[in-house]
């Protein structure tokens, strides 16, 4: 199944693999026909790859406790820190920033059951995903959730290569776990900042899977 966030641009990709395809038939020249066949060949097979969106099983104990926060996009974690969080928590925090490569699935989903208190789309650089800047100064979404063992904040946050957030959820909005929210085209970041007090089931280094691995548990 391919992703709603991602229309356009699959449109558009796929077009163009059609149309290196197309060129290639026409070149009467074989070893030029060969590369434009390569190319449309390469440009729709990554299409249907990176706008893939599969199917996730919610851990049964996430849909029963919504104390439990899962993991809001598949990836690399990246970084796991203490830090004050001054945009929505308004307290002491644990960061955990999860890094996405082109190769990954870049469909996002909801981390715990709740209201959305907090939403904010902030404009910014391109510093590539993984540098420690790119949580304060790229493009970038805010999202704050409340339910009634707590508060999670999280952000969308483009990369170098990406240059287009897609989301469908708003302040006021009553979300489910496992949700599907947005999209971070190509290359990106997520950042999940928690209470101080949350515990934490991941390590640095891991990798991780949207609506599937479960991050950590909310502490009232």
């Amino acid at each position: 199944m391919l992703t709603k966030y991602g229309t356009e641009n699959i449109i558009a990709m796929l077009a163009g693999g059609v149309l290196l395809l197309t060129i290639g038939f026409l070149i009467s020249k074989n070893w030029i026909s060969v590369i434009f066949w390569i190319l449309g060949g390469l440009l729709i097979l990554f299409t249907l790859w990176f706008f893939r969106d599969p199917n996730r099983k919610i851990p049964k104990e996430a849909l029963e406790d919504n104390s439990l926060i899962v993991c809001p996009a598949d990836g690399k974690v990246v970084e796991i820190v203490e830090e004050p969080e001054n945009v929505y928590l308004k307290q002491d925090s644990k960061r955990i920033s999860i890094f996405l490569s082109p190769l990954d699935v870049h469909v996002n989903r909801i981390p715990a059951s709740g209201k959305i208190e907090y939403f904010e789309y902030i404009p910014g650089k391109y510093l590539v995903a993984y540098h420690p800047k790119s949580s304060i100064k790229n493009e970038q979404t805010h999202i704050g959730l409340r339910n009634e063992h707590g508060q999670i904040f999280f952000k969308q946050i483009v990369g170098i290569v990406a240059r287009r957030l897609a989301w469908d959820i708003k302040t006021g909005d009553s979300v489910n776990v496992g949700d599907r929210f947005g999209m971070m085209k190509f290359g990106s970041r997520m950042d999940v900042a928690l209470p101080k007090n949350s515990e934490i089931f991941i390590k640095n280094g891991q990798t991780v899977v949207a609506g599937e691995t479960i991050l950590a548990k909310l502490k009232q």
